[in-house]
């Protein structure tokens, strides 16, 4: 889960799984999987990071900057 603030001020968490894209109108809108949209005082890149840590977490991502080799001769 990520933490966001709406544009009111108030914070919630997002399952970051479900994010389909984000985009700045210029107010950041990160639509999901099922087409809801929030709309986010974080920017862009801010999203961005908050979701590759959380695909870290999760471990979803490598935390090398390269992919592990599997050698299946």
């Amino acid at each position: 889960m990520i933490l966001l603030t709406r544009l009111n001020g108030k914070s919630f968490t997002l399952n970051a799984i479900y994010i389909e894209q984000v985009e700045s109108f210029p107010d950041t809108t990160i639509t999901l999987t099922s087409g809801k949209k929030f709309v986010v005082k974080e920017s862009e890149a801010a999203v961005a990071l908050l979701t590759r840590n959380f695909y870290r977490e999760i471990h979803l991502l490598h935390t090398t900057g390269s992919p592990e080799v599997c050698d299946h001769e």
